[in-house]
């Protein structure tokens, strides 16, 4: 048997450590256009597991996927050229779309102004044109 001071090392070594996920990470603002939009890649890259479960009822999973979505809309509201923030959307556009959540996806893609990305998006995903 374990020492009362061993048991406690042990116990920590063994503990589950709660998952910090990129979208819940502090910003340093201000933050450039460029940044942001690699910012809001990642997010959508990390969440895309997340978004596929949401998709199949995954109530935790999907938790992680509207959080996600949620902070990479309020970055992408922030960037001001206007072709990156139309490439940042139609980013979050394709993640909504793997989570199956029409309805926040039709709305962003009446957010894209620019015609080949919205070209794209609806060539992407048909139902987004309703």
């Amino acid at each position: 048997m374990l020492a009362p001071s061993r048991r406690s090392d042990a116990m920590r070594w063994f503990a589950r450590k709660t998952r910090m996920d990129i979208w819940d990470q502090a910003i340093e603002w201000p933050l450039g256009d460029i940044e942001a939009a690699a910012r809001i890649r990642a997010i959508c890259d990390a969440a895309a597991q997340s978004a596929i479960a949401s998709a199949r009822n995954d109530k935790g999973e999907s938790a992680r996927y509207e959080r996600a979505a949620k902070v990479a809309m309020e970055i992408a509201m922030k960037i001001s050229d206007g072709l990156m923030r139309d490439d940042a959307v139609h980013r979050i556009v394709n993640l909504c779309m793997t989570a199956n959540d029409l309805k926040t996806a039709q709305i962003l893609f009446r957010a894209i102004h620019t015609n080949w990305i919205r070209e794209t998006a609806q060539r992407d995903h048909p139902a987004l044109v309703q």
